[in-house]
């Protein structure tokens, strides 16, 4: 990793908010007087400390609104002066950084499309070299944890000190009441990659859908995350993108007052909570213990199939054994899911295993 040290949010501006950071406004800038009204009403009803707003949209299909392009780019500028708040617009190529420099935007995100393609990311982190402005970069698309931090590091060898990831959930082929799938462990992967890096969640993408952003926030605020992007518009339901994700600044307001932010944990916590921390090592250790046991059994058993040319894979085995196991923790207070969640990493490693030691036997 590059050793240029990012600088922490709370030095990019000068602000006496103490709550997080709060990124608001239109998923599109559609008109100057869309821009201007939302912005005022988020002003006076919430603790906004950037003004974003979409110029250009790279939209998954042909035909969808993909933005109005430059001229939006100035009715932006103008409505963040007018509520004297820093803007923020999304850039996916050096000319985008250029105009947005040349108008005057205060931050520039790297939205989910362009984080993936190394390509686009160093064509924008070249056009920044020199520039004294802050990036926000958002995940990947897909759970790709080397592209995101890949990205970032890009940024920071062309000398930007003032940069943060952007938390925007992944896509998922599962059925999910998620447009993105949250995934949260990623944002733990990325910060033991980057403890410097600081993560705003952005709980419109995530989301999907308005009546799960209060939801979303609060879980992202109770994982320490630094702020929120969220998508903000006068009349949501006549937005020309992403209708069903934004939400008025009333509404707005209503979740950031409502959130309740916790302090961080201290490297010293009270006894209480050291003695509980202690309990868990301990179990801990005991899993790991018993991990350790069970996949000796399974290089047994790796043994006999191999002797009796059986195959790795039972299907009616799998599935008696996830049937016991989600039966066990409905039964003991746990959630059925994660049960199968755990039990299907097990086996998958457990079949790995057998792969690989009856192929350095074959």
């Amino acid at each position: 990793m590059t050793s240029i040290k990012a600088q922490s949010i709370e030095q990019w501006f000068d602000t006496n908010d103490s709550g997080p950071l709060l990124i608001a406004g239109p998923c599109s800038v559609e008109s100057p007087e869309q821009v201007l009204e939302t912005a005022q009403q988020i002003r006076a009803n919430a603790p906004i400390s950037l003004l974003r707003g979409g110029v250009w949209k790279p939209r998954t299909k042909p035909g969808s609104f993909e933005g109005v392009g430059a001229e939006a780019m100035r009715w932006l500028i103008d409505a963040g002066k007018a509520i004297n708040t820093p803007t923020t617009v999304e850039v996916a190529n050096a000319e985008h950084v250029e105009l947005a420099l040349k108008e005057g935007a205060d931050v520039l995100w790297i939205g989910a499309r362009t984080t993936v393609n190394p390509f686009y990311v160093q064509e924008i982190a070249e056009a920044l070299k020199g520039v004294n402005i802050p990036v926000l970069v958002k995940n990947p698309i897909h759970a790709e944890i080397g592209l995101w931090a890949g990205a970032i590091e890009r940024f920071q060898k062309a000398g930007t000190k003032r940069i943060a990831a952007v938390h925007r959930g992944f896509f998922s082929t599962a059925k999910s009441i998620y447009r993105n799938e949250p995934e949260w462990q990623h944002s733990f992967d990325l910060r033991a990659l980057m403890p410097e890096i600081k993560i705003i969640c952005d709980p419109s993408h995530i989301a999907g859908d308005r009546s799960l952003i209060k939801e979303v926030s609060q879980v992202a605020m109770d994982l320490g995350m630094e702020g929120l992007m969220i998508e903000t518009h006068r009349d949501p339901d006549c937005a020309l993108s992403d209708a069903k994700q934004q939400i008025t600044p009333a509404k707005l307001g209503e979740i950031i007052r409502e959130l309740k932010i916790h302090t961080e944990v201290p490297l010293q916590p009270n006894a209480e909570l050291a003695t509980l921390r202690e309990a868990l090592d301990v179990l801990d250790d005991a899993i790991v213990d018993v991990l350790q046991k069970r996949f000796a059994k399974v290089k047994d058993i790796a043994a006999i199939k191999e002797r009796e040319g059986l195959s790795i894979f039972h299907m009616e085995r799998w599935l008696k054994l996830v049937q016991e196991q989600t039966s066990k923790a409905e039964g003991k207070d746990m959630s059925p899911a994660f049960i199968h969640e755990l039990f299907a990493l097990i086996h998958k490693y457990s079949v790995d295993y057998q792969t690989e030691l009856i192929k350095k036997d074959s």
